[in-house]
């Protein structure tokens, strides 16, 4: 239980952070980055298989890069369903998600907790 807390934090906090660095998104507060990881998370477990596995040729074909894409096109679903995440656009969105990959990546080297 604690771990999941921990992951749901970890996680707000990559949010909330790659929020700052990146122009074009906005969180309106750490709550709304809480909503927003919980609400990533239910997208990321249910509707992106189904994307990965529906886009698995043009994935193959661009040699994994469609996966940028998908996380892209997610973001801007979260962003369309939580009124605290806003991103401005889809190329905000694509960025966005290359700078979330890389906190979360730093903040995984830093605590040594995979989420």
């Amino acid at each position: 239980m604690w771990s999941l807390i921990l992951n749901l934090l970890l996680t707000a906090l990559a949010l909330f952070l790659s929020a700052r660095i990146c122009p074009g998104v906005t969180i309106n507060s750490f709550g709304g980055a809480i909503i927003t990881a919980i609400v990533l998370g239910l997208v990321n477990m249910l509707i992106k298989p189904l994307l990965m596995i529906l886009s698995l040729p043009i994935t193959v074909l661009t040699l994994g890069l469609f996966v940028l894409v998908i996380n892209t096109l997610l973001i801007m679903l979260v962003s369309y369903f939580v009124s605290s995440f806003h991103v401005n656009g889809f190329w905000t969105a694509f960025l966005f998600s290359i700078i979330y990959a890389v906190v979360c990546w730093i903040i995984q080297a830093l605590v040594g907790i995979k989420f």
